[in-house]
């Protein structure tokens, strides 16, 4: 059973290195790898979810993300560029259809945002978060947290990643790896908290 104390920071930073998805794990999906990538997805049932946008750096500057969907197995991670309207729609149906239950943290906005912007319904939705009990109601539970309680890890998340441009045509390994294993960390800890799922 997972402690239900909040890890402070200071402490965290004091687990060991949870090891993540490398390249060779993680696929950029454009329409040659898109057949492949929904037939993994179908065929898993369970899927980690997140999606990542570009910064707006003015005030008054209206967001317009997200700019890419990340989708992932226990095996490998898919990253889909919202640019691309045919990898789009077929992605859009997969998330509506329901057959694939789509995991990941504080998924609300998410949810909003593939709704206003591409009229992609989400119908099959968990947050992570949600399945931990907490010694305060206030405490939302995230995947550093978790990752923390779970497997007695540190879950690295770099700021200066989260924060660059998701918008770019062509993306940084380092930014990659890390749009990944966002989503693949929430089905790690899904399948750790609900092993028979």
């Amino acid at each position: 059973m997972t402690q239900t104390r909040q890890l402070s920071r200071d402490e965290i930073k004091t687990l060991p290195l949870f090891p993540t998805l490398g390249m060779n794990q993680i696929t950029v999906v454009g329409r040659e790898q898109l057949a492949g990538a929904l037939h993994a997805l179908r065929t898993a049932k369970v899927a980690g979810f997140d999606t990542e946008s570009r910064p707006t750096f003015h005030k008054g500057e209206a967001a317009t993300g997200p700019h890419l969907i990340q989708l992932a197995t226990m095996e490998h991670g898919y990253l889909f560029p919202v640019s691309d309207r045919e990898v789009l729609a077929a992605l859009g149906e997969l998330m509506a259809s329901g057959d694939v239950l789509l995991v990941g943290f504080d998924l609300r906005s998410d949810k909003r945002h593939l709704r206003d912007r591409f009229g992609i319904e989400c119908t099959a939705l968990l947050d992570v978060g949600t399945l931990f009990s907490s010694d305060s109601p206030t405490i939302t539970v995230g995947a550093v947290q978790a990752v923390a309680r779970v497997f007695g890890c540190y879950f690295r998340k770099s700021k200066k990643l989260s924060t660059s441009n998701w918008g770019a045509k062509v993306f940084s390994e380092a930014q990659q790896v890390y749009a990944a294993n966002d989503a693949w960390v929430a089905l790690r800890v899904y399948h750790a908290l609900r092993p028979d799922a």
